[in-house]
């Protein structure tokens, strides 16, 4: 289809003028106003939308052609048919190579934004805006303008050109569309300041690579290079150094450079290379893109703009403007072919993204001309879906490719982890120390990267990764954690990770003097080292005397992950001499001791009822999911109650056994199970999230005692998120727990549930309030900043034995009055330390009393 100049008017026949008669109208007054009658009507019968079908027949150079009209209603406006063609003097030959089927050329929003406003801001040439055709009009031919310099073969327009370069009878002008250009990736999100992730420039850079190179050979051929106005501007710089004579101020000739020629269009016809028939819907968006309209003239650089515009569509891959002459002027013809139609989209790279992702994203252009602009937006929404699932490394990273049934396939680097290194540093982030010699550990490399699940050949996936980080720095044998992220050194498309690590001190001897929770004055000494052997495992030992007689002796050991075990089993073994006063036995307003020596009068003299326990177990524990873990174990003891000085109890002054056996000493061998859930945000200082424990521990009958019994324990704990008290910024909670247990079968007296005291019901005593087969405890706790370093905490704690007191052999809580149940309120403050927050309470009881307690830790 194509488009003519309107100089008749239907139905009347206007005789239409050759060249030859436009040129010989200059001196006619008649004739000039002959056309301007003419173009008038013509431009009123385009107004009406009528179409005109042109036939031209021969006539000789003095005669005027006729030109037979004939109205047809069912064509599009402004569009005319050539029934038969008229002789063309010359037609343009050269065309510029088009791109490959075989590559998909698509064009970023950007770029086709700046094409576009190419077409908009380049300036058309002097006179390239003149009105309707007049006599006044220069109506150059395609063979008139073949006089133009040749500089260029490849049919584009360099800014170095001759603005009098405009159309050659041989030229064409041509356009191919852009290569993709390169796409960009958000940045990777920002991790938790205590675990930092730094990407190194030089992988940055490297994965730009590839497509900066895309977007160097993403440059239209004829597209962006054709702007006049710089050798415009040289011309008219030019023009103010030379006087009115053409001489330039030192004297010289200067010849004034061409300005940029002008020729009358015609027709503007759009079509496929092919012949092929273009849809409506394309033609009306070549038509209604282009500037250059039958019946005004047109430059070279006005087409080359509505090349560029036409390319700024994203429907095209190839667009090129043949002009040719007709007895009229001179016809345009812009040969564009279509982007395919897509059928399918591929991905070739992926590993995470799933099918149906990439289905979502370009389902609702399959079936429909690729339009490049919309392809774009899907890559970018396909980039998008990378970086909201944390796999903040992938991109598309190359030119989507099309074969011939319209899959277009798409190459994309997702990051893929190459290797995964560990370096260690000092405190000021240096590797190597004064001699240049890098930094060397004490902690084994392979204890840090077994804690990473993410492992080589794996996408890098930011919130694995940072999973991964938390578990180093949970080991507690490192002050700081981060990674840094480098090209691969095999393939710069894939990443290697450096784990960053700074070691703190991890052994310790310490000395201190203490009170006990009888209130006896203890002095104690103890080793630990966190990292024994560089493998993580923890070993400790200890060694504890009071005034009142306690000794203590303990040592354990823990590998926190059994070597080759793929469950991260971990095993403690420990063992102990404890001597200690017995909670059972305390407390209540009618203190029982041990009976007066034979030859001791004063019955206040009785001494107070110890209980000895030597032995050791050993325990396993194991991590059943992120949330779940399991602990079993087996522990045996000799238990024997004892008075001060060590010596063998049996009863107490009331005539009470004290062990099972009766005979001062029980042997107790047990086997523990127990499950936890731990939902909580934070181990040592919880603000929301819940821990659940649940245990059993198991007599096996066997000695002394032949004790048969099952112990079951329960906890829950809750913590809420609040905001009541403002007096510094930090976290604020509220704290709930209740627990439970009881113990069916044989029973111990030394193994009663003991009610009361620092990590019982604050306000009384230790064991003050019961000692009970069964027990049931609930505690309430709202904890705030008061200052950086310091907490506080307000708390209501209740306790009862469930009337369970009198099933305890010896009665010790009822035959002591310990009440069996109570409840006490009080208030607090958290100290924060290296080893934890220092817990100060002052708890008042339901009886009126006070007391200070002392702990170490939160209570839950």
């Amino acid at each position: 289809m194509l488009r003519a100049s309107g100089i008749c008017s239907a139905p009347l026949c206007i005789p239409l003028l050759d060249l030859y008669t436009l040129a010989s109208m200059r001196q006619s007054p008649h004739l000039l106003a002959l056309l301007t009658i003419s173009a008038t009507l013509g431009f009123a019968s385009q107004a009406r939308g009528e179409s005109l079908l042109i036939s031209s027949q021969e006539t000789d150079a003095h005669t005027v052609g006729v030109a037979e009209l004939t109205l047809s209603e069912d064509k599009a406006p402004d569009r005319v048919e050539a029934i038969a063609p008229p002789t063309l003097s010359s037609v343009a030959t050269l065309e510029a190579p088009s791109s490959p089927r075989v590559s998909l050329p698509a064009v970023d929003s950007e770029i086709l934004e700046e094409s576009a406003a190419v077409a908009e801001e380049t300036p058309a040439a002097e006179g390239a805006e003149s009105p309707a055709p007049s006599s006044s009009i220069p109506s150059a031919s395609v063979h008139q303008l073949s006089q133009q310099p040749e500089e260029e073969s490849d049919g584009a327009v360099s800014p170095e050109s001759d603005p009098s370069d405009v159309l050659r009878e041989d030229e064409v002008l041509d356009g191919e569309s852009p290569s993709t250009p390169e796409v960009e990736s958000p940045d990777v999100a920002d991790p938790p300041d205590i675990l930092d992730i730094d990407i190194d420039e030089s992988f940055e850079e490297s994965g730009e690579g590839d497509a900066a190179e895309d977007e160097e050979s993403a440059e239209p051929g004829a597209v962006d290079e054709m702007d006049p106005s710089e050798d415009e501007s040289e011309a008219e710089a030019t023009d103010e150094e030379t006087d009115e004579e053409g001489d330039q101020p030192g004297g010289l000739d200067v010849e004034r450079a061409p300005q940029e020629t002008q020729v009358l269009v015609a027709e503007v016809a759009v079509t496929s290379p092919e012949g092929q028939a273009l849809s409506s819907e394309l033609e009306d968006t070549v038509y209604d893109t282009i500037d250059t309209t039958p019946g005004e003239t047109t430059t070279r650089s006005q087409l080359q703009r509505d090349i560029n515009s036409i390319f700024a569509t994203g429907f095209f891959a190839n667009v090129r403007a043949v002009p040719s002459d007709t007895p009229l002027g001179v016809r345009v013809t812009f040969l564009v072919e279509p982007n395919p139609v897509l059928s399918r989209v591929e991905v070739e790279g992926d590993e995470v993204l799933p099918d149906e992702v990439v289905d979502d994203i370009f389902s609702p252009q399959y079936g429909e001309i690729i339009n490049l602009l919309d392809f774009q937006d899907g890559i970018v929404e396909l980039n998008e879906w990378y970086q909201q699932n944390g796999y903040v490394l992938a991109q598309v990273i190359a030119a989507p490719e099309i074969q011939d049934d319209g899959v277009v396939t798409l190459q994309v680097a997702e990051g893929v982890i190459e290797d995964i290194e560990i370096k260690f540093i000092t405190e000021e982030g240096l590797d190597q120390d004064e001699d240049g010699n890098p930094i060397r550990g004490k902690t084994r490399e392979f204890i840090i990267t077994r804690e990473f699940e993410t492992q080589p050949g794996d996408v890098f996936q930011q919130n694995r990764i940072q999973s991964d980080l938390q578990r180093v720095f949970g080991l507690g044998i490192f002050d700081d954690v981060n990674l840094t992220l480098n090209p691969g050194k095999e393939d710069p498309r894939k990443v290697n990770v450096t784990v960053n690590v700074v070691e703190r001190s991890t052994g310790s001897v310490a000395a201190g003097l203490g009170f006990n929770f009888t209130g006896d004055l203890f002095g104690t000494v103890s080793y630990r080292q966190d990292n024994f052997g560089g493998n993580n495992q923890k070993f400790s030992a200890e060694t504890q005397l009071s005034t009142g007689g306690d000794i203590l002796f303990d040592i354990s050991f823990t590998d926190p992950w059994i070597a080759g075990d793929p469950y991260r089993t971990s095993y403690t073994v420990n063992a102990f001499a404890r001597r200690s006063v017995s909670l059972v036995f305390e407390g209540g307003d009618n203190e029982i001791n041990l009976p007066l020596d034979d030859d001791d009068d004063d019955e206040d003299d009785g001494d107070r009822v110890r209980v000895q326990r030597l032995g050791g177990g050993v325990s396993f524990r194991r991590p059943l999911s992120d949330t779940w873990s399991a602990s079993l174990g087996t522990l045996y003891q000799r238990v024997r109650t004892t008075d001060s000085d060590g010596d063998t109890a049996t009863e107490d002054a009331a005539g009470n056994p004290l062990t099972f056996s009766g005979d001062g000493a029980d042997d107790l061998w047990t086997v523990q199970f127990g499950v936890v859930q731990d939902l909580r945000n934070d181990a040592f200082t919880p603000t929301s999230g819940s821990v659940l424990r649940l245990g059993t521990e198991q007599s096996i009958p066997l000695g002394s005692g032949n004790i048969f019994f099952n112990r079951l324990r329960a906890s829950y704990s809750y913590y809420i998120p609040v905001s009541f008290i403002n007096f510094n910024e930090g976290p604020q909670a509220l704290a709930f727990n209740v627990q439970g247990g009881t113990i069916i079968g044989d029973l111990p007296p030394y193994e009663a549930f003991a009610l009361g005291g620092t990590n019982s019901v604050r306000g009384y005593e230790e064991g003050e309030v019961g000692a009970g087969r069964s027990y049931l405890q609930a505690s309430v706790e709202y904890r705030f900043p008061l200052f950086s370093f310091l907490g506080g905490a307000i708390f209501v704690d209740a306790a009862t034995d469930l009337g369970s007191g009198s099933a305890v052999p010896g009665s010790p809580g009822p035959d002591r009055d310990k009440p069996g149940s109570g409840f006490g309120v009080g208030a607090g403050v958290r100290i924060q330390t290296p080893l934890g927050p220092i817990r100060i309470d002052y708890g008042l009881s339901d009886q009126g009393d006070g007391r200070l307690h002392f702990g170490i830790g939160e209570r839950f």
